[in-house]
């Protein structure tokens, strides 16, 4: 592709880090390195997904985007950062490859990372780069970006972008990039938008075969959670039996109210329930013998204490590891309860997802979500930003912000502690 309006040519000191992931790179990896490294980029992709989804400005997204690959793709080698950067970018492809809602997700978080990596990069440096897609677009030469200037710098102070004589134009179908089209980010002219070189997207992607031995990996990667392990208490060490009806009231995100109220309601939750109500409760600091006592407590009134110990009893004591592997079981993410599916009668899953609009309101409602704050949280659901609709409805309730934003049941709960207990309402 010719590059017209710069007489300079590449020079060494040019080459950019930056690759286009053009093909996986031949490298023998430690399955260690696979998944690590594919966490950490996963933990770029996620921080970025947030950003986006809680309205950060350009501005504050080039910072936030710049602090996470710092912190999250350094290497103690700085001559294995090139190789992180690929083997992690490919090991993802083969993770997010399965469904078509998983590619949107990643194809979408990559492309927003390579765009302001990309800007980061020198203008020669961007040359270099825009040379190797082979696009076949045309950069305006110097007499035809004479002609419609005006018009691009007018463009661009609209969208809050700099426009100089070293900026890049492409001539491009306006078809080709509705998006910029939509968002009037491009001025177009007869049948062609004219795309600046700082709003060129990548959009390469291929596919790649799944090997047996990595398959474990690729399937945890998925929903894999990235927080902190709350599988025994962190900060709330024992939960009293009395005091588990007003921690829930103030303390326990919408999911777990909900499971909770309706346990209490009808003296019964199907396994899915059990296991996600009763796990979140192991991790707040109800121990064994108190939640044995808990859920007797509740299904003997509609199966009757021998039932209760023949039948369920045991399930109680596995999720603590005192039964059949000894498992030591881990409280449910977001990301996990978010991707299951209810059927009818269950109650597990997510609310924010899985509830219809005019139950989530109600259930909002009680919790004292109302007026703008209400129609911000519904905003959030129905572009399918459930975690930032629980973190929304978190900061409404408790009058505080969630800079960190709600990924975890129990993070919900420990930071709802952290902000009520010194104000008065400690249990202890």
């Amino acid at each position: 592709m010719e590059i017209l309006r710069s007489k300079k040519k590449p020079t060494a000191e040019a080459a950019s880090n930056l690759s286009l992931y053009r093909c996986a790179p031949s490298l023998e990896v430690r399955l260690d390195d696979f998944e690590l490294y594919a966490i950490d980029r996963l933990r770029v992709l996620k921080g970025i997904s947030n950003g986006l989804s809680r309205g950060k400005t350009p501005d504050e997204m080039k910072t936030l985007v710049n602090e996470l690959w710092r912190t999250n793709m350094r290497h103690p080698d700085v001559t294995q950062i090139i190789n992180k950067d690929l083997i992690s970018h490919f090991v993802l492809r083969l993770v997010y490859c399965r469904t078509d809602e998983l590619r949107k997700w990643f194809l979408s978080m990559e492309t927003t990372l390579f765009r302001y990596r990309f800007r980061l990069e020198s203008l020669e440096s961007q040359r270099m780069l825009m040379a190797e897609f082979q696009l076949p677009y045309k950069a305006l030469n110097y007499v035809e970006y004479e002609r419609v200037k005006d018009k691009l710098t007018q463009v661009s102070r609209s969208i809050g972008q700099s426009s100089n004589v070293d900026t890049i134009f492409f001539k491009v179908p306006f078809e080709e990039v509705p998006e910029l089209v939509a968002n009037r980010r491009v001025f177009l002219l007869k049948g062609n938008a004219y795309v600046a070189m700082n709003q060129v997207k990548w959009t390469s992607t291929i596919r790649e075969q799944e090997k047996d031995r990595l398959t474990p990996i690729v399937e945890a990667l998925g929903s894999s959670y990235l927080g902190p392990d709350y599988s025994q208490p962190m900060e709330f060490t024992d939960i009293s039996l009395k005091d588990i009806d007003q921690l829930a009231n103030t303390s326990f995100p919408l999911c777990m109210r909900h499971l909770f109220n309706r346990l209490r309601e009808d003296h019964h939750l199907k396994h899915g329930g059990r296991m996600q109500l009763g796990l979140f409760l192991k991790g707040v600091g109800l121990n064994l013998e108190n939640a044995l006592a808990f859920w007797r407590a509740e299904f003997s009134q509609k199966v009757g204490s021998e039932r209760f110990d023949k039948e369920y009893a045991y399930t109680v004591r596995h999720n603590y590891g005192k039964e059949g592997k000894r498992t030591d079981y881990t409280p449910y993410s977001c990301q996990k309860i978010i991707s299951v599916t209810p059927s009818v009668g269950d109650h597990h899953g997510c609310p924010y997802r899985h509830f219809s609009e005019e139950n989530l309101r109600a259930a909002l409602s009680k919790m004292g979500v109302g007026g703008r704050a209400m129609d911000d949280v519904m905003d959030k659901v129905r572009n399918r930003h459930y975690q930032l609709a629980c973190t929304m409805t978190f900061e409404t309730i408790h009058a505080a912000s969630c800079d960190s934003g709600i990924n975890h049941p129990n993070q919900y709960f420990i930071q709802s502690r952290k902000l009520l207990e010194p104000k008065g309402q400690s249990l202890s």
